[in-house]
């Protein structure tokens, strides 16, 4: 693609584009990268329902392992987020070549992340899993899914920053490709080891490290190509490395501040009573779910973002963070109705307990009214991501924290629980803790300090 042609004055660009083309843009990108976030948990699902059948000891056991195995996982996320705007803003700069080279120091440090984290997991797992309080049966089981699966981690890394470099160079099909192939070749390899080779659940682990090495593989294949045609260099440059770590390392405060939120809204859950906790739990999948359509569209407003800027292009930008902010609003406002119009079903559909569904379909209504405002913020941390706004980010999810928590103090100081305690605590969750986010967010793309960014 030819470089673009410069002006005398980037802020007084036209718009690279009209709103049709910008809309066929976001849906471009966004819907390849909702097919590729959905065969995350989709990889978990198979392996649950595989190991399910073994029995109730062996799924028990895969439940822990798979707790610690996504909380290392879910802190590396930053991996995609960093490398993403780095490329895209050279790609719109239309050096190429720097584009792809920047994006392979990604991967070389997600390697090296991946290697020590293997290393460090194979020697702590003795002694984290006891920390469950499981049974030696159960206990057995974790460790046998557990100690396989640590080797997996540099594969899963290195596809994190593989992706986070495609997204950078506008493209989000081929990772849907390989994450649909992965996803296939998880299931089969799964059935194989655990049923016909006999491992049990270490079957289950095997076969989905080896599924992950072979989305590393694809990648290299795919990104050697890119590599090739723009002459970028493939060894790794300790000045890239270290500029993915720079903006790594903010990007993994923030995810901090993310896991310290959840934990605590779980540990109030907890405290509030067990029947409580079983509803927040339908309550906050229904959340995550949402959260894969507004993922996706936070995805392409980064890789836009970036792109524009990487062009000098800042009106370019700001077109960019009204249409999708605009995409995400109404997104919310269809997904709050559908929650709302099914809140009576839904904790039904999860348990088949209907005094359970009536415990949270009040926490559901809540969560519906909510969902355009987890729109909005979800497509601004994209649009600050794409600008490389890493340290704001970091700082921002720190901030968010100081009025959510003694909401949330608040709630196990009353002692209220049943039906209303769901609701408090969604109001502090869905309420409290996201108006946070959209307040430090909007008031950082009001400044415009995000647009003079270099990253």
């Amino acid at each position: 693609m030819p470089s673009p042609t410069p002006n005398p004055s980037p802020g007084d660009r036209p718009r690279p584009s009209g709103a049709p083309t910008l809309n066929r843009e976001i849906i471009r990108l966004a819907v390849p990268a909702l097919g590729a976030l959905v065969a995350e948990p989709a990889f978990l699902m198979v392996d649950a329902a595989l190991v399910g059948h073994l029995g109730t000891t062996p799924l028990a056991g895969l439940g822990i392992a798979s707790a610690i195995l996504q909380t290392i996982v879910g802190l590396m996320i930053f991996l995609a987020y960093s490398t993403t705007p780095a490329v895209a803003r050279r790609f719109g700069a239309g050096d190429h070549g720097d584009a792809v080279s920047v994006g392979i120091d990604g991967m070389w440090l997600a390697l090296g992340l991946g290697a020590v984290l293997a290393v460090i997991g194979s020697l702590l797992t003795p002694a984290v899993i006891p920390l469950f309080g499981a049974s030696p049966e159960v206990a057995a089981q974790a460790a046998a899914y557990l100690a396989p699966s640590m080797w997996g981690l540099p594969a899963m890394l290195v596809v994190y920053a593989a992706t986070g470099l495609l997204r950078g160079m506008q493209d989000t099909v081929t990772p849907l490709w390989i994450a649909g192939i992965g996803f296939a070749a998880n299931a089969l390899l799964n059935w194989l080891f655990i049923y016909g080779f006999g491992w049990g659940i270490a079957g289950s682990a095997f076969g989905t490290v080896v599924a992950q090495w072979g989305m590393v593989g694809a990648y290299v294949l795919v990104i050697g190509r890119l590599a090739r045609r723009h002459e970028a260099s493939v060894a790794p440059e300790l000045s890239g490395i270290r500029g993915s770590a720079r903006s790594g390392g903010w990007l993994f405060l923030r995810t901090v501040s993310l896991r310290v939120a959840l934990l605590a809204t779980v540990s109030i859950a907890t405290g509030i009573g067990t029947r409580e906790l079983a509803g927040w739990q339908v309550v906050f999948t229904i959340f995550s779910a949402a959260a894969f359509a507004l993922d996706a569209l936070a995805i392409a407003a980064q890789a836009l973002i970036g792109k524009s800027l990487g062009a000098e292009d800042p009106n370019g930008a700001r077109h960019v963070l009204a249409r999708t902010v605009a995409w995400g609003a109404w997104f919310g406002v269809i997904v709050g109705v559908l929650i709302a119009a099914l809140s009576a079903v839904i904790g039904l559909a999860f348990t088949g307990d209907p005094a359970l569904a009536a415990l949270i379909q009040p926490a559901l209504i809540v969560l519906a009214i909510a969902q355009p405002i987890a729109g909005i913020v979800f497509v601004l941390d994209g649009v600050l991501m794409g600008a490389g706004d890493a340290r704001y980010l970091a700082i921002a999810g720190g901030l968010n924290l100081v009025p959510f928590l003694p909401a949330l103090a608040i709630i196990a100081a009353t002692g209220v629980n049943g039906a209303a305690g769901l609701v408090w605590l969604a109001v502090a969750f869905f309420g409290v803790y996201l108006c946070a986010r959209l307040a430090t967010l909007g008031l950082r793309v009001r400044t415009g300090r995000w647009l003079a960014l270099e990253v």
